[in-house]
């Protein structure tokens, strides 16, 4: 949890906000099917639905207050990987940052799956 305090009050901000805002974020970004767990019973990779999908999100935080994010996610068939990292990563250091006045420091997208329709 990251609290910070100013002249009107103090807010904290903890880990499952930054993993909503950040799964949210990814899975807006074109050719990303959605966050991915893979299962510790059969080792197979599945598809969180959008209320579990923090799962999917690990957030750490650093000791200079700045967020490192681990993205585990499932993409389309055919889509150019190295894009959509590069497209995820923007959007969510983005959307992370400009919502909670966070610094991200690195966001690491893991791609754990791809769905062949």
């Amino acid at each position: 949890m990251i609290r910070r305090e100013n002249d009107l009050g103090a807010i904290a901000v903890g880990n499952h906000v930054y993993t909503q805002i950040a799964g949210t974020a990814a899975t807006n970004c074109f050719g990303v099917k959605g966050m991915a767990i893979r299962s510790m019973t059969d080792g197979l990779v599945h598809l969180l639905r959008r209320e579990s999908m923090s799962k999917g999100v690990l957030v750490h935080i650093n000791d200079d207050e700045s967020i490192s994010i681990d993205l585990h996610i499932m993409v389309d068939q055919g889509v150019n990987l190295p894009a959509l990292a590069k497209s995820i990563i923007s959007e969510v250091r983005y959307v992370v940052s400009q919502q909670t006045d966070t610094e991200v420091k690195e966001v690491n997208v893991l791609v754990d799956s791809m769905v062949i329709d």
